[in-house]
């Protein structure tokens, strides 16, 4: 089971989600997407709480007010965590995760600590998590099959855009062969036999220099 929240911080609303149990956050840190973000409280048990940011939004810049409602809802979700004043939470990118087989179900590490950020929670604030909570949703979720489809609208995305390239790189190279084809016989109407035999005087009767008498 994974349960959804929805932050009306920003415009459109974000969506949060974390695993029911640490069998769930398996499941999350396997399927999760490049968009998402992932908080834990630091150095304390904690759900694993993820928000999915815009695509293409870089994870530095996560409107401020997200921020705290993802920290509170992980704070909220900490059963020593919840407790306590002054916590920090930590987050980092999805992708920077780390798992490996000598780690316990639901443990996780980072592939780079530069990309750990952390926020300090004073206390916690009812009404943000009450509000959160207001939003809250049980689904039974195929992640794989999500994970697979996600994948899948990316390589099309993929190749939809590298046809659009090719189609681009076709369109530059005929305007330019047509260009340096206009270039290359600009003269060409100038040095035809027509005109040449109309500007010689060859061809012309002995008495056409009366035309300028």
């Amino acid at each position: 089971m994974v349960y959804y929240f929805s932050s009306n911080t920003v415009s459109p609303a974000a969506y949060i989600y974390m695993g029911k149990d640490k069998v769930e956050n398996e499941e999350l840190i396997k399927f999760g997407w490049e968009e998402d973000l992932w908080f834990h409280v630091d150095n304390l048990s904690s759900a694993h709480v993820y928000v999915r940011l815009p695509e293409g939004q870089d994870w530095e810049t996560i409107d401020k007010n997200l921020l705290i409602d993802c920290a509170q809802l992980t704070k909220a979700n900490s059963i020593e965590g919840n407790k306590k004043d002054n916590v920090a939470i930590v987050y980092t990118p999805w992708s920077n995760l780390k798992k490996d087989g000598s780690m316990a179900v639901g443990q996780v590490g980072f592939k780079d600590q530069r990309k750990v950020k952390r926020v300090h929670v004073e206390k916690r604030e009812n009404p943000i998590v009450n509000r959160l909570n207001k939003t809250k949703v049980e689904k039974f979720p195929d992640l794989a099959e999500e994970k697979e489809a996600r994948l899948k609208e990316l390589r099309r995305r993929d190749r939809d855009a590298q046809q659009q390239r090719r189609k681009e790189e076709a369109r530059v190279a005929k305007e330019r062969k047509e260009k340096a084809w206009q270039r290359d016989h600009a003269y060409d109407d100038i040095f035809s036999e027509e005109n040449v035999a109309q500007s010689s005087n060859q061809d012309r009767s002995e008495d056409f220099l009366d035309d300028f008498f």
